[in-house]
């Protein structure tokens, strides 16, 4: 897969810390506006490069959209030959059945020096399998982007007992 020409960071300068606090129902989320977390959005054109620093984090997001059909799923990995260089890329790795838009891609400079990232580079690989029978189809907030977002974090039931009981 190919690296696309959208990236979201975080403002570091007002943000202090992200709060994650325990939502009384799973209809509830961690994140309950995106927009109240301060974001920026990049755009990069072809043949310049996005440079990310070491220690940061930025969220990218593949050139290519893709569509899976409901008995076939895939995992995400990034190139050995980029993480060999400090570039970390990490997805919601796995790509459920039904899937459909760009994938987004979670990317961190664990090295010592700065990473140029050209849009349209090769960046990360897809394993698809065969799914068994009664597949899930995907039901993520994330289908149909073409965009990174960084999405709603949703607590699960054990979650919410647990906080409850203090």
């Amino acid at each position: 897969m190919r690296l696309g020409r959208w990236f979201r960071t975080l403002r570091h300068s007002r943000t202090p810390h992200l709060k994650i606090s325990v939502p009384t129902s799973s209809a509830e989320t961690l994140n309950p506006d995106e927009d109240k977390v301060p974001t920026k959005e990049h755009f990069v054109r072809f043949g310049e490069p996005f440079i990310l620093h070491p220690r940061n984090f930025v969220l990218g997001i593949t050139l290519e959209w893709m569509r899976f059909p409901s008995d076939l799923g895939g995992y995400v990995t990034g190139k050995s030959s980029l993480g060999r260089r400090g570039l970390i890329i990490e997805t919601a790795s796995g790509i459920q059945p039904g899937f459909s838009g760009c994938l987004a891609l979670e990317l961190s400079n664990v090295g010592e020096v700065p990473i140029a990232l050209l849009p349209g580079m090769q960046i990360c690989q897809i394993f698809v399998h065969e799914v068994g029978p009664d597949p899930k189809s995907a039901k993520s907030q994330f289908i149909g982007r073409r965009k990174p977002v960084l999405g709603a974090v949703r607590p699960d039931q054990i979650l919410i007992k647990l906080s409850k009981r203090r």
